[in-house]
Order: structure tokens, then C-alpha cells, then sequence
């Protein structure tokens, strides 16, 4: 279950895009927020101005938080959402993860882009940094997303979760059960994904041994589209077996162009 997340800022329109994500979640999910900014050590006598800077992105935070908890009868049965401030000074990466894991944060949200969004650093390359060190979930905003895109409306919401058939994808099946019941498993739809590629083609004939036929490529397309319709079915028992609503749905290309 979450309880703290932790939302880092440097003081860009980018890096902010953020917030209306984090006010939405904190009061549909109940969450403490923690403002976070880092400020380089060059700077430590404008100290003061970016606290004053982090307490005005807290208020605002908050105010939204408090907003969507009226508005979904959140503050009937839990506490007001809470939104604090943190200034730390040193490199703004090893301070997030830093402060993360002292402070037994459960989710780190940040903008893939800061203060400039054509140069990978500054928020977007420290992003890099925090999600690859990250021992807990790294919630990502591309800055380029319209702020109409928040959710207004959470009836219908819907998680897509990519899967592979590796160990290693699976890890965030925990995760999607925990947002689901802490959401409310009867408002949450699970979209289960896997792509298939297609097998190569050769370009070149071989110089020894049997060609490849068309049909026979197309065999083992199909056996591998068999096999992931297999595998996501036993992977939509399992979370249907605690009462979540799952799909699934197998698709064939470039997995990144497919997600």
C-alpha cells in the first residue's frame, strides 16, 4: 500500500508538470506528498528564496489534494492530505534516492525533463539516474503531456501492464494489485499486454543446410502468439482471483511502438 510520495521540483514549468498528477493521486489514494528540492551547493545563500519557492508548489499541492478528497467523499472516512516541503543541498539525484530511502517514501514522481526541455539534464537526465537507482516505483510524467490529460474522471480508469514472460517484468504484478485495492478494485480495469515479434526474415540465402518457407515462419508466429495467449490467461487467474477486473490482449511489431 502506498502512503508517501515523493515529488521532486527544480523550479521549472517542465519539472511541475507533475503536480496535478501528484494532487490527484494524494487525494484519491490518501497519500502524504513530499515536495522535494535540491539546490546546489553554488547557491546557498538563496537558500531561503527556494524554501519559499518549495512552500508555494506545497500549498498548491495540497489545496488540490484536499479538493479531490471533497469531491469523492475522501475526507469522510480518512485524514485531510497532508503535503510537506524539503530544501536538501548536494547532486539533486543522490539526493532524491537519499532521501527516499531514509524516509521510507513508497513512490517517487518526476517530469522526464526540467529545466530545459531540449537538454537531457537537468530534470530529465537526473529522472534517468532516479529510475535506475530507485528501489521503489519511479512514477514518470512526460513533460510534453497536455495538463487536460490529468484524470478528471477515475470510474473508468485502466492500467495498461506490459508483459514479457520474464521474472523480471513480473515484479510489478505486486504493485498493480496494490493500486488496484488501495484505489478501490471495483473502479480499476487491468489491461494485460505482450507483444510478439515477428521472426526475422533471411535477406540471405544460406549457403548451406534447408531454406526457411514462408510457412514455416508463419507457424512459429503463430505457436509464439499461442504461447503469450497461454500465458496471459494464467496471469489474469491469478489477479482475478482477488477480485480485479483483468484483460488481456496479445499484439504483434516492435514492442515499443505497440505499448
Amino acid at each position: 500500500m502506498y502512503k508517501t510520495l515523493l515529488v521532486p521540483v527544480d523550479g521549472s514549468q517542465l519539472a511541475e508538470k507533475t503536480l496535478p498528477y501528484a494532487g490527484e493521486l494524494a487525494g484519491r489514494l490518501d497519500l502524504e506528498v513530499l515536495v522535494f528540492h535540491v539546490c546546489d551547493r553554488s547557491h546557498e545563500d538563496l537558500v531561503g528564496m527556494h524554501q519559499i519557492y518549495v512552500e508555494h508548489v506545497a500549498e498548491g499541492v495540497q489545496q488540490r489534494a484536499r479538493e479531490i478528497q471533497r469531491e469523492t467523499g475522501g475526507l469522510s472516512t480518512s485524514r485531510p492530505a497532508e503535503v510537506r516541503e524539503e530544501v536538501a543541498m548536494g547532486h539533486p539525484a543522490e539526493e532524491i534516492l537519499c532521501y527516499a530511502e531514509e524516509n521510507a517514501v513508497d513512490l517517487i514522481m518526476m517530469s522526464t525533463h526540467g529545466r530545459s526541455g531540449i537538454m537531457r539534464w537537468r530534470m530529465g537526465s537526473v529522472a534517468d539516474k532516479v529510475l535506475r537507482g530507485s528501489k521503489v516505483p519511479v512514477w514518470l510524467v512526460r513533460a510534453g503531456v497536455s495538463e487536460e490529460n490529468v484524470p478528471q474522471v477515475w470510474p473508468n480508469q485502466r492500467i495498461l501492464v506490459p508483459l514479457d514472460g520474464s521474472d523480471l517484468a513480473e515484479t510489478v504484478l505486486p504493485h498493480v494489485q496494490a493500486l488496484a485495492n488501495q484505489r478501490g478494485i471495483e473502479t480499476m480495469q487491468v489491461v494485460l499486454l505482450t507483444i510478439v515479434e515477428p521472426p526475422a526474415i533471411l535477406t540471405v540465402y544460406p549457403v548451406e543446410g534447408p531454406l526457411i518457407s514462408y510457412e514455416t515462419i508463419a507457424t512459429i508466429q503463430e505457436e509464439a502468439e499461442e504461447a503469450s495467449k497461454r500465458y496471459l490467461a494464467n496471469v489474469q487467474k491469478q489477479l482475478e482471483a482477488v477480485g480485479i477486473s483483468v484483460s488481456s490482449e496479445v499484439l504483434v511489431g516492435r514492442p515499443a511502438d505497440k505499448i
